[in-house]
């Protein structure tokens, strides 16, 4: 099973066209983050977690040819806007895309993309097939997706258990009873916006006690804002056992 980060930042703070920030000038490639999403190859599925604004610029990226799934984490736009761009593997593969997706989720989409749910079904519009997720397990062929009910603020976001690796992001709350299904994980996918506290996002000291608590053999923070730092020096604040993602990164799970 195999990990890779699409995108590791976020929307949060100043836009970075408007910021002349150390991070959102640098010229390490690894302070280059686009919106947060990874895929995970796993039984022969290409499935990836949230398509949001760059995800077509991520599968071009990362030379991409198929896609089997998408599962959304939760509803909002920097992780859902991308979706019409699934017409592409439509074109390769003719047939639909499965869409895995909570009940507030399906709402949201059927609103953003109406065209994609009509009744008049116009030719080149995006295929998907959609599946409810509730607080359920459920597979995909023959792995094993466990959801993980966190919440972001007030709204109700999951996080996914797959094997031994963990995969959270846009949270800031773990209700006690969740942890028992993290529990044992290897490795830890965990946001972590910045170090400033934050309404709806861990900062990075709330995900490293979360990362202890939890004790994977590796953790790696993801959805960081410009307003972190540099990816080197943070990097080098970190444990040993913990790494600031970069887009592009490839995890062996």
């Amino acid at each position: 099973m195999k990990l890779t980060f699409l995108g590791t930042g976020t929307s949060q703070g100043v836009p970075v066209i408007a910021c002349a920030c150390e991070v959102c000038t640098s010229l390490n490639t690894k302070d280059n983050r686009l919106r947060t999403s990874a895929m995970l190859e796993v039984d022969e599925k290409i499935i990836v977690f949230d398509s949001g604004p760059d995800f077509r610029q991520q599968m071009l990226r990362e030379k991409v040819s198929k896609l089997d799934a998408i599962i959304f984490t939760h509803e909002h736009k920097d992780h859902v806007a991308g979706l019409d761009d699934v017409r592409a593997f439509n074109f390769i593969t003719n047939k639909p895309i499965d869409v895995y997706a909570s009940h507030n989720v399906q709402i949201a989409l059927k609103r953003e993309f109406h065209y994609v749910f009509s009744e008049k079904d116009y030719p080149g519009i995006p295929k998907i097939h959609l599946h409810t997720i509730t607080n359920d397990s459920f597979r995909i062929n023959q792995t094993k997706f466990i959801p993980i009910e966190l919440l972001h603020y007030k709204l109700s976001v999951f996080g996914f258990r797959v094997n031994n690796l963990t995969y959270i992001t846009d949270a800031n709350f773990i209700p006690e009873k969740e942890f028992d299904k993290i529990a044992g994980t290897d490795i830890l996918v965990l946001n972590a916006l910045r170090k400033k506290k934050h309404l709806s996002h861990f900062t990075l000291k709330e995900a490293l006690g979360i990362i202890d608590k939890v004790k994977p053999k590796k953790a790696f923070l993801t959805h960081i804002s410009h307003l972190m730092g540099l990816h080197d020096e943070v990097q080098n604040e970190l444990p040993a056992n913990v790494f600031l993602a970069y887009d592009g990164l490839v995890v062996d799970c």
